[in-house]
């Protein structure tokens, strides 16, 4: 089976660019939403650091790492701080002691929601790949009409997890990857989301088939 061992190097989220935490999240949503507070942004930040202090990431780093990269891809979509919020909280209910009611009382119903409608998607599990991406694609759409930002947050999460695939198993690597191909990719084209489904479609290839990846890439 093949997969990665390596980040590539164009694609690494390196310590530096989380050097300084929330920094360039901020930065993003600013260019967006110049005269916007960016108090409840700062909030998320602080309480996820805190539910996630304990925890690392298969790659041995800290896990606040991955809502914060999260985040700054969805500050580069132009959403909105309610959105930056929920991405930031994302894992929290799902990997931590806080609950939808904690994140509600302290944040608010929509991001509550958001958050709620994106742990969803993460538990959807199928037996056969026909099956997941047919179920999967119904089930996203459906949440796309309730709200847009869950879909574009999943799509922030896995675009990170693509870009740190190399931690992951074998096993995992592939699975992932072609779970991208065949749904998270389609998904950003459905979206209009060009430049991450290509993203998306790179990272997975390369994860899938890394000695032709290596080959198309130097031509």
């Amino acid at each position: 089976m093949a997969t990665v061992d390596r980040v590539l190097p164009w694609r690494r989220n390196t310590e530096q660019n989380l050097a300084s935490h929330l920094s360039p999240v901020v930065e993003s949503y600013l260019k967006y939403h110049p005269k916007a507070s960016t108090g409840m942004i700062h909030r998320a930040y602080d309480v996820a650091a805190e539910a996630h202090a304990t925890q690392l990431r298969s790659s041995g780093e800290s896990y606040i790492h991955h809502p914060l990269a999260v985040a700054k891809i969805v500050a580069e979509f132009g959403l909105d701080d309610i959105s930056l919020s929920a991405a930031l909280l994302h894992d929290a209910v799902e990997d931590t002691e806080l609950s939808l009611d904690d994140l509600r009382r302290d944040f608010g119903e929509d991001v509550a929601a958001i958050v709620d409608g994106v742990t969803k998607l993460d538990r959807l599990q199928f037996d056969s790949r026909e099956a997941q991406q047919a179920a999967t694609m119904r089930k996203m759409l459906v949440a796309m009409a309730k709200d847009l930002r869950v879909l574009l947050i999943k799509l922030a999460d896995r675009l990170h997890n693509m870009r740190t695939i190399a931690s992951m198993s074998p096993d995992r690597q592939h699975r992932i990857a072609q779970e991208t191909l065949d749904i998270y990719a389609p998904l950003a084209h459905r979206l209009g989301i060009q430049e991450v489904r290509q993203q998306l479609e790179d990272l997975a290839f390369s994860a899938l088939h890394p000695k032709r990846f290596a080959e198309l890439d130097h031509l």
